[in-house]
Order: C-alpha cells, then sequence, then structure tokens
C-alpha cells in the first residue's frame, strides 16, 4: 500500500486526562494498517517516550516524537488554548523537553501545566507546531469570525516557527469543526501556510469509545450518566486506516500529503541502555570512587561507635566485619558505575534530615 498518510494527533494511556490507547498495541495496528509512521502526543507529558520508541523499532514502525502542550491566554488564564509541537529532530527534542519541564515548574494553573507563548522565543529550534485546530488560539480566532486576530495570531506562530507551522485540520463530527475547518482553508490561502489533516485519536478502534468515556468520567470525577457532562469526544477518534483519511479529506489532498511530509522531516534517535548522572562535585585530588569510599567508611564509624563500646579491648574485632562487608558493597557499586547515584542520593538524604524533611533510610 502506498505511504498516504500518518497520524500525527494521539494520545495514549499515558495521557491520564482521556487517552486509553496502550502503546505495543498501537505500533502493532499501525504496522498492519501499513503506515509507515506514527506520532504519540500525550497531554503534557512524554512518559510513554521508551516505551513508544521501542515499540515502533520492534515494529518497524518510525516513532514520531510529540507533546500535546496547553498555552495559557494572557488575556485569560483559564481559557488555554491547544498546540501540538513534534521533534524533528534531537535538537528540538531537547527543547521540547525543556518546554514540557518548565510548564510543570512555572507555568500550573489550577493543577494544569501551561506554557507561555513568550518561552517560546528561542526555544523552538528542530520543532514543528500543529496549530491545535478548533482549540487552538487560531481557530478560538476564526469560530469567533474575528478574522483579523486570527491573522495576527497566525503571523506571531510563523514568526515563531519559521516554515515549521500548520493549520491543523480535523473531521470527527464534532461541534464547529466543519466551520473551523473551512475558515481555516481560506486562513491558509491567504497567507501562504501549509494545512495538515489529523484525526486527534483517543482509542484504536470504534468499539473502545465507550471505555474511552468511562476513562475521562474517572478523570473529571462524573458518572457516564451525569446529564450535565460536557461531550467532547466522538467515537470517530480512532485510529482510522489511511484509506479513510484519504477518503475523508478528499477535497484537501494537501492536508494528507503534508503528514507524509512532515513524518519524513521528523527523526530522533535516542540512545537506550545508557545511565546519565550528574557530575557530582568532588574534592580535589580524589576520584569519585576514593570519595564514596571515603564518606562510607566515615559514616560507618560513627554507626559502630554507637553500637559498640569503642574503649572495649575487642572493639576493632567486632568493627572488622562490618569493614569487609563495606568493602564487598563498594566493589559493586564501583564496578557498576553508580558511585555518582549513591552521592547523588546520600546529598539529598542529607538536605532532607537537616531540614526537617522526613525521609527513610535513604535507599533507593
Amino acid at each position: 500500500m502506498p505511504e498516504s498518510f500518518v497520524h500525527l494527533s494521539l494520545h495514549s494511556e499515558y495521557s491520564i486526562v482521556d487517552g486509553i490507547v496502550r502503546i505495543k498495541p498501537l505500533a502493532a495496528a499501525v504496522a498492519s494498517a501499513g503506515m509507515p509512521a506514527v506520532a504519540v502526543t500525550d497531554q503534557s507529558n512524554m512518559f510513554a517516550l521508551v516505551k513508544f520508541y521501542r515499540a515502533c523499532q520492534g515494529a518497524g514502525v518510525k516513532p514520531i516524537v510529540g507533546v500535546d502542550c496547553w498555552v495559557s491566554s494572557e488575556d485569560d488564564p483559564t481559557q488555554p488554548t491547544k498546540l501540538t509541537l513534534l521533534c524533528i529532530n534531537n535538537a528540538g527534542y531537547l527543547n521540547l523537553t525543556e518546554l514540557v519541564s518548565r510548564g510543570y515548574t512555572e507555568g500550573q494553573h489550577r493543577g494544569i501545566p501551561m506554557l507561555k507563548k513568550s518561552w517560546f522565543t528561542g526555544q523552538t529550534e528542530g520543532l514543528i507546531a500543529l496549530s491545535g485546530g478548533r482549540l487552538g488560539d487560531v481557530g478560538l480566532a476564526l469560530l469567533s469570525e474575528n478574522a483579523e486576530l486570527a491573522s495576527s495570531r497566525l503571523n506571531e506562530w510563523c514568526q515563531l516557527f519559521p516554515n515549521n507551522f500548520y493549520l491543523e485540520l480535523q473531521r470527527t463530527g464534532r461541534e464547529n469543526e466543519e466551520d473551523y475547518l473551512h475558515a481555516a482553508v481560506e486562513l491558509a490561502i491567504k497567507h501562504d501556510v501549509p494545512v495538515v489533516a489529523t484525526n486527534e485519536v483517543r482509542f484504536i478502534s470504534t468499539e473502545d469509545f465507550d471505555a474511552h468515556e468511562a476513562r475521562v468520567c474517572i478523570h473529571d470525577g462524573r458518572t457516564l450518566d451525569d446529564p450535565r457532562r460536557p461531550k467532547l469526544y466522538s467515537d470517530q477518534q480512532y485510529l482510522r486506516s489511511a484509506e479513510e483519511m484519504v477518503e475523508l479529506f478528499k477535497d484537501i489532498p494537501s492536508a494528507i500529503e503534508n503528514t507524509i511530509e512532515i513524518a519524513k522531516r521528523c527523526t530522533v534517535e535516542l540512545t537506550l541502555g545508557k545511565n546519565y548522572l550528574p557530575d557530582f562535585p568532588i574534592p580535589d585530588g580524589l576520584t569519585i570512587e576514593q570519595f564514596l569510599e571515603e564518606e562510607s567508611r566515615k559514616g560507618l564509624e560513627k554507626r559502630l561507635q554507637q553500637l559498640f563500646d569503642v574503649e572495649a579491648d575487642d572493639y576493632e574485632e567486632k568493627c572488622t566485619e562490618y569493614y569487609a562487608r563495606l568493602k564487598i558493597e563498594l566493589d559493586v557499586i564501583n564496578n557498576m558505575g553508580f558511585p555518582g547515584y549513591f552521592l547523588i542520593v546520600a546529598d539529598f538524604i542529607r538536605w532532607a534530615k537537616e531540614n526537617d524533611v522526613p525521609v527513610g533510610p535513604g535507599r533507593g
């Protein structure tokens, strides 16, 4: 089958708010459907990344790394807008991890991590942005029939993501989708901005819709029969085949073709199985292994003095067994290359104890 479509917007089970797509079945389904690649764009997180990367490699499918973000509005912080970010390369991956982390550390509003538009300045290298459809700030302006505001916002995004910003289109049977789509296509033609089709996938098959709705209710604290419950999803947000998507957007073929072009551009290479630890500061003249041994012996001496009578004739003899065991433990740690890890853990456990933060013995 020709490579005719790639899903670029998909929430897995790691999107706690609304996704039930499991990673391994996803990779198998994409491979079975003959699609060459797929993106996972979980809401405000990259928790599925390693599992997704490995599953796609095993299934012969290209993994596209991305995240769905909420961008806080300068006018109304309670009304964030949607933006999907996809990594072109490893530089984009690093920029995306920094943006997502900053959303959690600096941008949370009522427990929801959000990004500020100003944060994107100088942080968009290696990233492609999809507009978020009718939930993006451009989409909201179009639906309010404010063409001037929509054009202004579009120009801002195009400046932040030069040649890497796409107006996102969907046809999943939800409210205002067609009104938005026609307005967005007109805007795209006017400003010579590419469009791209997504299906905002939340489950693999249509039969999963009811299970998905239950998942949403669990997150929202509602029941399925609650008449006040907002119905934000449709049973069409499944992993449509390439043929279905081509038929769905046969009047806008470029929206389908651009999914393939984006997939071709996006290649992130991860090095798995290798540990990366911060460099723990150690005194001059010592290796990190020697410093760990020195610190460990100090700690053991302090505890032995509490355990045994230092003045007793057999004190040294009793301590011999403990020092022998310490040597065994240190040999294992150093041979595995983890002295820095134990020093780091010891450091924050020590800080916690000195600052009246309850902690356990400090293992793990």
